[in-house]
């Protein structure tokens, strides 16, 4: 194998493959206790069993560009400024694969883009490229291979499989590569692949407790929340009431099924080539889902099963097998845990820091929490122990009015929530004992300092990032939005 120029002799013999899933709950695999009883997840819960689970990883914007362009820039929303679903590519953008390429890895992309609406263009830092425009559809999609547009038949979670497939059987072995698969699956509207449909149909579904239209769920929610329900992004009237929830959570859980399947046949290849001691492969989704939660569906806002995800890690001898890590890690932090492994170093200023030395033992939790309250200290009165905390942001579209731009800090206790431009209810929760967050004490004297600490310590953050702007974008009709707001 050839090393690449400016990497060192302990990166030689190794690869990376990021498998990004879309709308993937952190919950949904079936080694948790949390998952539903029914759920068959075989080859993630494969990775974990020979790898690391990241129990605690986040996102730090639960929406599909603007997560992504934070994974693959290691930047905050508010710096990259892909802030929402539509926006292009801010000219200068710099993505990490670039540095790879640059430094003589081989790098392919191959799956769900989706940063300007309609772009499937290849985009800079890959030699090997395979996208489709937007979100793409779940049967026949039309792929842009370098530059080229063709139409495929079959179900896309399958067809996407076999192109990463394809690439790695044809790629260059002299050289280390990356490489993204990046599925469509399971974003909604859901289809799940013909084999797999109709598998959970006569399953129980599991309806959250905090599902319930009752005044105990809602005595201390912002009103916003209530509202929703009735809304696009609400359980009474889901997609304009196009859609019965029990046949959205069934084929929720009969989509992802097929893109475990993909997760096994990328982790077979590896193993029959003889290159799994050489490659690690890094599993995650781009934002949480909710399944009835407080009333909603989909993700935006900053409750856990919005901004958490699933994680894994799987590399033969460099990962000690059953791992789980505990520390809260980010998706900003991908790009310098790649680049630190590969031993590339970024050219461009970066929000996320490396774990690296969390999959490989080499570096404990603390020594990872005293770099990042260096850069960004929290006031004593709400140290974070054990782990950094996350900074949270989504702002509002002009396509889904229905979530308010929302800010918020997480850490491994306490979330404070702040809604910017409504006359509304802001929020605490104290997770160790409210887990769900049906009890918000943002009203409850005894919280008072705490609130005050949370709140400054939140905008602290956003000025030490330059995120103290409201990034605005040109309204554009997209999906009805301009029949639907006045």
């Amino acid at each position: 194998m050839v090393l690449p120029d400016g990497a060192s002799a302990e990166h030689a013999r190794r690869n990376v493959i990021l498998i990004l899933s879309d709308d993937h709950r952190y919950d949904f695999m079936g080694f948790m206790d949390e998952a539903p009883d029914f759920l068959e997840t075989p080859n993630l819960d494969r990775m974990a069993a020979e790898g690391a689970h990241l129990r605690n990883a986040f996102v730090t914007t639960a929406l599909c560009s603007p997560s992504r362009a934070s994974i693959f820039t290691g930047q905050y929303a508010h710096r990259h400024r892909i802030v929402d679903n539509t926006s292009p590519i801010p000219e200068g953008t710099v993505f990490f694969p670039q540095y790879l390429q640059q430094a003589g890895f081989a790098t392919a992309y191959v799956g769900k883009w989706h940063m300007g609406e309609t772009d499937d263009a290849p985009q800079p830092g890959f030699d090997h490229w395979v996208s489709f425009r937007g979100q793409g559809v779940y049967v026949d999609p039309e792929l842009n291979i370098n530059g080229t547009r063709s139409r495929f038949e079959g179900y896309t979670t399958d067809v996407l499989t076999e192109q990463a497939l394809d690439w790695l059987r044809h790629r260059d072995g002299s050289k280390p590569f990356f490489l993204v698969l990046s599925h469509k699956a399971v974003h909604a509207e859901f289809i799940p692949a013909p084999r797999h449909a109709g598998r959970y149909a006569d399953v129980e579904i599991p309806y959250p407790v905090t599902m319930a239209n009752t005044e105990s769920n809602y005595r201390d929610k912002p009103h916003w929340v209530r509202a929703q329900r009735q809304s696009w992004h609400g359980v009474d009237f889901m997609y304009h009431g196009d859609m019965e929830f029990d046949e959205f959570y069934r084929a929720y859980a009969e989509t992802l099924l097929a893109m475990d399947e993909g997760v096994g046949r990328v982790l077979d290849y590896l193993e029959q080539s003889g290159i799994a001691d050489e490659t690690l492969v890094l599993y995650m989704g781009d934002n949480g889902f909710l399944l009835g939660e407080h009333g909603l569906i989909d993700k935006r806002h900053a409750y856990e099963e919005s901004i958490r995800v699933p994680m894994l890690a799987w590399a033969p001898g460099m990962i000690e097998p059953g791992t789980t890590i505990e520390a809260l890690v980010r998706n900003i932090d991908v790009a310098p845990t790649v680049l630190e492994l590969f031993g590339v170093r970024a050219r461009h200023e970066m929000d996320g820091q490396s774990f690296l030395g969390l999959l490989t033992g080499s570096r404990d939790v603390r020594a990872r929490t005293a770099d990042v309250d260096a850069r960004n200290p929290l006031p004593p009165a709400t140290a974070l122990p054990g782990e950094p905390a996350l900074l949270y942001e989504y702002y509002w579209e002009h396509a889904f009015p229905h979530t308010p731009t929302t800010f918020a800090l997480r850490g491994p206790r306490f979330k404070y929530i702040y809604y910017h431009g409504v006359w509304d209810r802001q929020e605490l929760y104290d997770l160790a004992t409210d887990p769900l967050e049906q009890h918000n004490l943002i009203d409850v004297p005894a919280y008072a300092q705490h609130v005050t600490a949370m709140r400054e310590a939140l905008f602290d953050r956003l000025e030490a990032t330059g995120g103290m702007t409201i990034p605005l974008k040109r309204a554009t009709p997209w999906q009805g939005a301009e029949r639907r707001i006045p």
